[in-house]
């Protein structure tokens, strides 16, 4: 999986052919399906008005922007942050197409079409007709809009970020048991993991008593047939001890 980076952007409409332009772009650097505290985050001067409809999504206003860089000032500074690795974008066509039309306005090639990866797809085939917006996705996932009243290219592309840990199991592959665990072979030959000790040993849940009257049972009953005999382990006899 290695490197991957969460991208999104606010425009000042949904089709670059017509004229509209991107205004702010953000990306999170994830390593492994886990943040690594790198991110890229820019408003841009889109050299045109923003619509007040635009404005009541995002929140961006002319004031905002109207000493941002313009898009060729970022151009380098953005695609040495994407490096060679994939982007994950929700509804990725849509920024996409922003980001090949301003790559292309300047003469640059733009990331190629085959390293975005849609996680709207993604969720689509995982909740087929079921809502799958970002906001969806995030109050399916119990994961906090707390502090997003608006649309923001860095906070959206943090939500996105938990969104797609999700949706590729990334919270279980954190999970890594496997410095805890050895094979061992039993003198039965058969393979048994185990675990390593715990820093406080439970209890013991049953009176000796009990354990005495399990010891008989398991040999005046199941004798050598018993299931811990496939584990190496025998059950002591008078004068011995357990193995």
């Amino acid at each position: 999986m290695a490197r991957e980076i969460v991208l999104d952007t606010e425009t000042t409409g949904f089709d670059p052919k017509t004229g509209d332009r991107l205004i702010e772009v953000g990306c999170i650097e994830i390593h492994d399906l886990l943040p690594t505290g790198r991110t890229f985050h820019r408003l841009v001067n889109p050299e045109r008005l923003i619509p007040p409809e635009a404005i009541k999504v995002h929140g961006i206003t002319d004031d905002h922007v109207k000493d941002a860089p313009k898009f060729h000032e970022i151009a380098a500074d953005l695609l040495e942050f994407i490096g060679d690795a994939p982007l994950i974008a929700h509804n990725a066509n849509f920024d996409r197409n922003f980001i090949d039309f301003e790559y292309n306005r300047i003469g640059q090639k733009p990331p190629p079409q085959e390293r975005w990866i849609d996680t709207l797809q993604l969720a689509q085939k995982r909740f087929p007709g079921m809502p799958n917006s970002l906001d969806a996705l995030c109050k399916r996932f119990k994961i906090s809009l707390v502090d997003r009243t608006l649309h923001g290219a860095l906070i959206d592309s943090r939500l996105l970020a938990e969104v797609y840990l999700e949706l590729r199991g990334g919270k279980e592959r954190a999970l890594d048991l496997t410095t805890a665990r050895t094979t061992q072979t039993t003198t039965a030959g058969a393979a048994r993991v185990a675990y390593g000790a715990r820093p406080t040993p439970l209890p013991p849940r049953s009176t000796e008593a009990e354990q005495a009257a399990h010891t008989a049972f398991l040999k005046a009953t199941l004798k050598e047939h018993g299931l811990w005999a496939a584990y190496g382990v025998t059950v002591a006899t008078e004068g011995e001890e357990a193995a």
